[in-house]
């Protein structure tokens, strides 16, 4: 007993100094301003030599790109506004956090987590904010601007530490990004890559687009009870020597629904069902214009896909103007966009750190520094030689540290694919394994690293209730679940792979 309470009190002294070590770094903004400027004069260092390696996406020879030449200048402030109004996770958030803005202010989120709390105990909280930002994969991104905000409003209206449910949230919705229950757009487009992988080998290989769907589905259970040890057992307990210090006592709030707000909640439900409905009704048939090039909902470029976020907004909009009507919140349009303006507000600071976000990937990704990485890495797992069980482990591992420098799960596999998948497929592992090991890889390390664009956001989440929440607050907050995750899921990699069990629907390659 002794020896295990000196073991987790010696990892709560290593985290706190992770936290304090994380939270000298200079504000986000800034650190990424100084990555700029690094980007900048390692390319420069790295273009005076050559290394005899081919770019995967054009088939040339990889050449690193001085940033810091006449023409790299130029054109990296001729792109500085595109590159800034066109990062992706710029739009995606603002537009969300519009509708989720006006269902805020008018009370129509408040009300329903009040009447949701009345009936789910405390303990399930955990396991349940966990589980619905694994499903929020379905959604793209929609999981950070929804779940791991309200995973802290849940958490703080029930009496418990709001740092806890955001943690709880992240670790569901990115820790666990290969975790899901229901297919989503990431899995035929892994699969595109994979199946140009094996061909390399083999021009008669066919993948399934869900030929790891067996496997993510079984994940979401181990993410699903890993989180919730991981956040109750030792998260939440950390947080009890960080007092809230924001005014957010509003939340806090658990009186029973009176009357009018019992009333309004249940018309603002019905109206945000109806619109469910009606979207589902059109979705349905098989011409339906939901639909994509190859007649499925959720296939990659399908615009059911390609609009879900303007659809979270509409459907809190829409509940959100409804219940503010009938609980006498909303008395005219003013309110509403009253609603919109103060959670803009609460963006100001995001967007000055997105800024420089996109300027440190911009130039990031035309150095082909990342590439350079990628391409070594795996020369040097490939030149180990390790047996196929140890292989597997290491290209999980080689993917979450890549990860922490390469943010996109395509991006990355599109550059490791035709190496990895053929050079196992020579040792008789099927490119469904190989994907599967790089998923999980791809999803451990996301909640430890700054470089992930959404975790600025995350810093944001937490600075509502602790002020001086910085950088370190939220790396020693998830690095629990990325050694948790890393360590128990590759084991059940491993023996799920030795079950025999098929990873997913069947592929047309024989191993």
């Amino acid at each position: 007993m002794n020896g295990n309470s000196q073991t987790t009190t010696t990892t709560g002294r290593i985290l706190a100094s992770i936290e304090r070590i994380g939270n000298k770094l200079p504000d986000p903004a800034v650190l990424f301003i100084a990555l700029l400027f690094i980007v900048w004069i390692l390319s420069l260092a790295f273009s005076l030599f050559d290394y005899n390696l081919i770019d995967p996406r054009s088939g040339e020879t990889l050449v690193v790109v001085n940033q810091l030449s006449p023409g790299a200048i130029t054109s990296f402030l001729s792109a500085m506004v595109d590159t800034f109004a066109h990062f992706h996770p710029i739009g995606v958030v603002l537009v969300a956090m519009l509708g989720i803005g006006v269902a805020e202010h008018t009370g129509f989120i408040n009300s329903a987590l009040r009447a949701m709390l009345g009936v789910t105990a405390r303990w399930l909280l955990t396991p349940m904010v966990i589980l619905v930002g694994i499903v929020s994969h379905t959604a793209a991104d929609a999981g950070y601007v929804l779940v791991i905000p309200l995973g802290g409003i849940i958490f703080h209206a029930a009496g418990r530490h709001p740092l806890a449910g955001i943690a709880a949230a992240f670790a569901g919705v990115s820790g666990g990004y290969s975790a899901n229950f229901i297919p989503s757009a990431i899995d035929p487009m892994l699969q595109g890559i994979s199946q140009s992988g094996a061909q390399i080998i083999d021009a008669s290989v066919v993948l399934n687009p869900l030929n790891n769907y067996f496997f993510t589905a079984a994940s979401s259970l181990l993410i699903v009870a890993a989180g919730w040890l991981v956040t109750d057992r030792f998260v939440e307990p950390r947080l009890r020597t960080s007092p809230i210090d924001a005014d957010v006592e509003a939340e806090k709030s658990l009186q029973t629904l009176q009357g009018r707000e019992r009333r309004a909640l249940r018309i603002a439900l019905w109206a945000m069902l109806a619109a469910v409905v009606l979207l589902v009704i059109s979705a349905l048939p098989e011409g339906s214009a939901w639909r994509g090039p190859g007649g499925s909902l959720t296939e990659f470029g399908a615009p059911m896909m390609a609009s879900i976020v303007p659809l979270i907004f509409l459907l809190f909009l829409l509940p959100g103007v409804v219940y503010g009507i009938a609980a006498g919140t909303v008395t005219s349009s003013r309110d509403i966009i009253e609603g919109m303006t103060k959670t803009m507000q609460t963006m100001a600071y995001y967007l000055v750190i997105m800024f420089f976000i996109a300027q440190f990937i911009y130039s990031f990704g035309e150095s082909n520094l990342g590439i350079l990485l990628a391409l070594k890495g795996a020369a040097g797992l490939q030149a180990l030689g390790l047996p196929a069980a140890l292989t597997i482990t290491g290209i999980v591992f080689l993917t979450g540290l890549l990860n922490l420098f390469v943010g996109s799960a395509s991006a990355k596999w599109a550059l490791l694919a035709p190496i990895f998948v053929p050079m196992l497929m020579e040792l008789g592992i099927s490119p469904d394994l190989t994907q599967a090991a790089y998923r999980v890889g791809d999803s451990t390390t996301n909640i430890i690293t700054p470089l992930m664009p959404y975790f600025p956001l995350v810093v944001v989440y937490c600075q509502r209730y602790i002020r001086h929440a910085g950088i370190g607050t939220v790396t020693a907050l998830m690095l629990p679940y990325t050694i948790t995750f890393i360590v128990l899921w590759t084991l059940f990699l491993l023996a799920y792979w030795a079950t025999g069990l098929p990873l997913g629907l069947q592929s047309s390659y024989v191993y």
